[in-house]
């Protein structure tokens, strides 16, 4: 679930928790409504761009970042990004541009089983709760109050 602003985004989802007896082949489905599962919820502060969709975890090769080491059911911090690049450049016909203003911009990447989210910010806070993602959209909506 992603709920967002023009300055802070605010990302919930399932964390996995295999018990010890799990053999980390099976899959135990769940949805917007089960209950009594972990819950992180990801606040990004500063929140600059983002994006959500492609590629799934069977199609994960195809991600831009798959050939230096990324890879599915992961959250990681990209060093020296592209992306962060990019958009210093298209921000650089800003009559009042300045370059040192994106060295402050970090690259997070979530991925998924389905999807993966990525965004450009300048920090993170996480928390974890028990319950289901839909009884947590009221707190992130709580999270979107600039701090």
């Amino acid at each position: 679930m992603i709920v967002c602003d023009e300055f802070v985004t605010v990302v919930a989802f399932y964390l996995e928790e295999g018990g010890p007896n799990w053999d980390g082949k099976t899959v135990r489905v769940v949805g917007p409504g089960s209950t009594g599962e972990m819950i992180a919820i990801v606040r990004f502060d500063l929140c600059y761009a983002s994006l959500f969709g492609p590629p799934n975890d069977e199609a994960f090769s195809g991600h831009p970042l798959a050939s230096r080491g990324l890879g599915p059911y992961s959250a990681v911090m990209v060093e020296n990004s592209s992306w962060v690049r990019a958009l210093e450049r298209m921000n650089a016909v800003h009559p009042y541009h300045r370059p040192d203003a994106f060295a402050k911009w970090k690259h997070f990447i979530l991925s998924f089983h389905d999807s993966v989210f990525e965004c450009v910010a300048n920090g993170f806070t996480i928390e974890t709760c028990k319950g289901s993602i839909n009884s947590v959209v009221p707190r992130m909506a709580e999270l979107l109050v600039r701090r």
